[in-house]
């Protein structure tokens, strides 16, 4: 561990993610992510309804335990109306698969950012229709595996057995949207990572999404289900791009040690003292500038 978490490694994973915009890429993400991901539900809370099983909104508010004015905000944006026409057309169809096209080009900039490719942009589109049905796949998988094995409310055997599905289709991703450019044995560290980064949110979610819910729907009505979904894809995708960050750096260590360039271990040493000893520095600085209180004098009392 103080291999990995010297300074000198810290400071490049850190480079790496202000390089790539880390925050704004992973608010790019979650945004193509809700307009891909609201019309999808609806469409396939409509298909369940068909079959007689809960749709997406009654799946969510069982998972998470909502209730009040967070299980009805939910309800009014992904329940299918009930009596109207749920079926799709022509243009809501073009709709659906242009938002999903945009989630794939935006999962696509990021790997070629994050590994410094040249960018393909719509010339990868067969290989993003490629990554939309893997990405279906792998949705039903999620929520089948989470609705077999979900016995208790924060479901932590069920994200312990999707970590693994979640890192192979990871790795999967960035070879296919990369257009094969990046190998899988170069996204290995990456999907790892990212595998138990999202299990260890998705156990999270569990505790602080009702609350989230529920806070913003009191305010904002059935728009406030909107923002709470925008808030939790915005942390997952944060999650995502720092371990495509990390897995990156990862990575490169892991070759300069085969070739027999890691640095020796005195010299791992002599990074942690020199930051120790440069965290000291800057405490005994603060406190010799701290402003010092001043004590108040009580008035002595006259002698009468």
């Amino acid at each position: 561990m103080t291999f990995w978490l010297r300074p000198a490694f810290v400071l490049r994973v850190v480079r790496r993610f202000q390089q790539v915009a880390g925050f704004d890429r992973a608010m790019a993400l979650a945004s193509a992510a809700l307009a891909a991901m609201v019309p999808l539900a609806i469409l396939y809370g409509a298909i369940l309804g068909l079959l007689g099983l809960d749709d997406v909104a009654d799946h969510i508010v069982k998972r998470y335990g909502l209730t009040g004015d967070g299980a009805q905000a939910v309800q009014d944006v992904l329940a299918p109306s009930t009596g109207a026409d749920t079926g799709v057309d022509l243009l809501s169809a073009v709709f659906l698969v242009v938002s999903l096209l945009s989630f794939s080009r935006a999962v696509q900039r990021m790997f070629e950012q994050t590994w410094e490719l040249r960018p393909l942009s719509m010339r990868n589109t067969p290989n993003g229709l490629r990554w939309i049905l893997g990405l279906l796949a792998y949705l039903a998988a999620n929520v089948s595996l989470h609705l077999a094995l979900d016995r208790g409310r924060h479901g932590l055997w069920a994200a312990l057995l999707v970590a693994p599905l979640t890192g192979a289709f990871l790795v999967w991703s960035g070879w296919i949207l990369s257009a094969r450019r990046i190998g899988p044995a170069t996204l290995v560290p990456f999907g790892t990572v990212a595998a138990a980064l999202t299990a260890v949110y998705s156990v999270g979610t569990t505790f602080y999404l009702p609350y989230v819910f529920d806070s913003y729907a009191s305010r904002y009505g059935s728009t406030g289900a909107v923002f709470a979904t925008l808030t939790t894809l915005f942390g997952a995708m944060t999650a995502i791009v720092g371990s495509a960050t990390l897995g990156r750096e990862v990575h490169d260590e892991l070759c300069r040690v085969r070739r027999g360039d890691r640095p020796p271990d005195d010299e791992v040493l002599q990074q942690w003292e020199a930051l120790v000893q440069e965290v000291r520095s800057r405490w005994r600085s603060t406190a010799q500038h701290r402003p010092h209180r001043r004590r108040r004098r009580r008035p002595r009392k006259r002698k009468a």
